[in-house]
């Protein structure tokens, strides 16, 4: 899992990938290519 400050250009890179706010943080997440997965911070 990346941890990057802004995300926006983590979301973009996959067209299957979701911004989901859980417990006060930011993540993208993928479920067809986990490894897009990525958290704010």
């Amino acid at each position: 899992m990346k941890i990057k400050n802004s995300l926006k250009s983590l979301k973009e890179r996959d067209r299957n990938n979701r911004l989901v706010r859980r417990k006060g943080r930011v993540y993208v997440i993928n479920k067809q290519n986990p490894r897009y997965k990525a958290r704010q911070g």
